[in-house]
């Protein structure tokens, strides 16, 4: 038996990240629907910031509107995980990722404050 080239893998997920068009967004969309992906998600996320934190330019605003887009778009099982990798790093591309992630709200609408 021959074996699946898997059709995601973390530099994907990092260059499309880098680059949100509405493909890119289609794309990651689909990548979040299913669980299995969720790993492979994730490290393209690090892999991502990890890039940014290290360019010559930081470009703040992008890297928010990202946190911003993900914090939208993702399921509530991720929301999570993605604060983690937003709080991983001390860095001003991780803050700026995680403003955009907070301004989302997702973390909120995925477990919301009790009624006390």
């Amino acid at each position: 038996m021959s074996k699946i080239a898997p059709i995601a893998n973390r530099d994907m997920v990092a260059d499309s990240l880098s680059g949100l068009t509405d493909e890119n967004r289609s794309w990651l969309g689909l990548l979040m629907e299913k669980p299995a992906s969720d790993e492979i998600l994730l490290d393209g996320l690090h892999l991502y910031l990890d890039r940014q934190a290290e360019a010559r330019f930081l470009s703040s605003l992008k890297l928010r509107q990202c946190g911003e887009w993900l914090g939208y778009a993702a399921p509530a099982r991720l929301q999570v995980k993605l604060m983690e990798a937003a709080r991983s790093s001390q860095h001003a591309a991780y803050a700026a990722f995680r403003d955009g992630l907070t301004e989302s709200g997702g973390l909120e609408r995925a477990y919301p404050a009790a009624k006390i």
